[in-house]
């Protein structure tokens, strides 16, 4: 039987595919970058120009580019994603040391969620450093903002990569200490639902599932009152205005309950 590591190399062709070739794009693409106003953005000394290139490439760029080896920020995006998952919850674990499980992760999620995301590229204009196509520079605001958070996590493999993990570190703890002075944590929030089920998934346990178990008042003021179960199990009721809201207000329940049930099936 073939290995994983075979498989994975018929797959993907093998690892290490072009990164070494990337040091050969900085002659051409780094006028279109301003270096040094990204370091004083970032507040970081940057090594290697190219990587950090890659990580402001948007996937519009390439379709007008004659540059064969040159790749969008995509795979840079996936590793910086992972970056800061574990320097959130590496933060969180150490400044709430009286927090319970399903807080720590209900706040983790809030800090890296695409909202997060936007509001940490927002904050440091990642917009201006971007390089994509005009049809995507025009864009409406909603794919605007995409487009920068997902370079922001860019920078952030890109930045790892470079250094290591103490820089990123640093960068991504005064990011996030930033959001917290600024009471963003304090803005109404609807991702309980993703928390519930970042939860459950790292656990082992089934996808939740949300039950409308009634509905009551005249149809221009109803109220819904929602179950989630995870597998056969109730773990939260909730009552809201509409379905969605009473969804999320059934998976804070379940945020509060599951730690211990947790636990207890260990």
């Amino acid at each position: 039987m073939r290995s994983f590591r075979h498989w994975l190399a018929s797959r993907f062709g093998g690892m290490h595919r072009s990164f070494q070739q990337l040091p050969h794009l900085s002659a051409v693409l780094t006028e279109k970058i301003d270096f040094r106003q990204l370091e004083q953005t970032l507040g970081y000394r940057i090594k290697n120009q190219a990587l950090f290139i890659q990580a402001v490439v948007h996937r519009s760029y390439l379709q007008n580019s004659n540059l064969s080896n040159l790749e969008s920020n995509e795979r840079l995006e996936f590793l910086g994603d992972a970056v800061l998952n574990l320097v959130v919850a590496q933060f969180l674990y150490s400044a709430y040391p009286g927090a319970e499980e399903g807080a720590l992760t209900v706040i983790r999620s809030r800090l890296v969620n695409r909202k997060a995301l936007i509001y940490y590229a927002r904050a440091l204009n990642i917009r201006d450093f971007l390089l994509l196509s005009m049809s995507a520079a025009q864009g409406a605001e909603k794919g605007a903002d995409t487009i920068v958070a997902d370079a922001f996590e860019a920078l952030l493999g890109a930045m790892y990569l470079d250094s290591g993990i103490q820089p990123v570190q640093k960068f991504i703890v005064h990011q996030v200490e930033h959001a917290l002075r600024s009471g963003f944590l304090d803005a109404p929030d609807d991702n309980y639902k993703s928390a519930l089920l970042e939860f459950a998934q790292a656990h082992g346990m089934p996808v939740p599932r949300y039950s409308v178990i009634k509905e009551e008042g005249p149809d221009h003021d109803r109220t819904f009152t929602v179950e989630v179960f995870i597998g056969k199990e109730s773990f939260g009721i909730g009552i809201g205005k509409n379905k969605k809201e009473a969804e999320q207000s059934a998976a804070e329940k379940a945020m509060k309950h599951l730690p211990r049930e947790a636990h207890e099936r260990n």
